[in-house]
């Protein structure tokens, strides 16, 4: 059986990028909630159009929905069998005894909290630009190398409106309010392994993959005392 986590982290703490590194360390698919909800969206499926009627109205898309775009998802392509790196999942308690629920009888190997100062989140997301046309990704310290014109396909480079000092406090006290607590409710049931995410994308990988090695070696004999023998 693969491996079963999720990422917990910071927006802008570099869960995307390590995620995607993560997934091909250790072979299991990268699920990420943004993508699963574009993709529902885009399959004009009856939960999609729910999700996209939520979403156009400004609210928050309800647990229950979260929860069942999850599922579906989790189900295809043996990712509950095989494994999976969890990221933008779940956000609240709540939604984590959902997973634990749906999971049940086997649960998650460990949840992974990136840890990455408030300050240092405010430069990295205050300074990034983004493509219009394309999404690439750029920062204020690595700019185009035409005035703001994207390298890859002649696009116009912009600050996002959610990438504004006041809207990213906003989303930090949100994080604090809702998801920290996550990062207590995993310690409690010896899932949480935390790493720093600061330094290079290389150096945050390598560290990573240590810590969530020792992790699995503890979670799986922790799992075979409760739950017997695994596979």
């Amino acid at each position: 059986m693969g491996v079963r986590f999720v990422v917990l982290g910071k927006q802008g703490a570099g869960k995307g990028t390590q995620c995607v590194r993560l997934s091909h360390h250790y072979v299991v698919p990268h699920i990420s909630t943004g993508d699963m909800f574009r993709a529902a969206v885009k399959s004009g499926t009856e939960i999609g159009k729910q999700v996209q009627a939520i979403i156009e109205s400004g609210d928050l898309v309800p647990d229950a929905v979260v929860m069942e775009v999850v599922a579906e998802r989790l189900e295809r392509d043996g990712a509950k069998r095989r494994g999976f790196i969890l990221d933008g999942f779940p956000r609240s308690l709540v939604q984590a005894e959902m997973l634990a629920a749906f999971l049940a009888p086997e649960d998650l190997d460990l949840a992974v909290d990136i840890s990455v100062p408030s300050s240092l989140i405010l430069r990295r997301l205050t300074g990034r630009r983004v493509c219009t046309d394309c999404g690439a990704i750029y920062h204020v310290n690595a700019r185009p190398k035409v005035d703001w014109i994207c390298d890859l396909c002649g696009g116009e480079v912009v600050q996002r409106d959610d990438d504004t000092e006041e809207a990213i406090r906003r989303r930090l006290a949100l994080y604090e309010h809702e998801t920290a607590p996550l990062v207590a409710w995993y310690e409690q049931r010896s899932q949480l392994v935390s790493v720093s995410g600061v330094g290079s994308p290389d150096a945050v990988t390598a560290r990573l993959v240590r810590a969530i090695d020792s992790g699995l070696s503890g979670s799986q004999r922790t799992g075979s005392q409760r739950n017997g023998p695994r596979g």
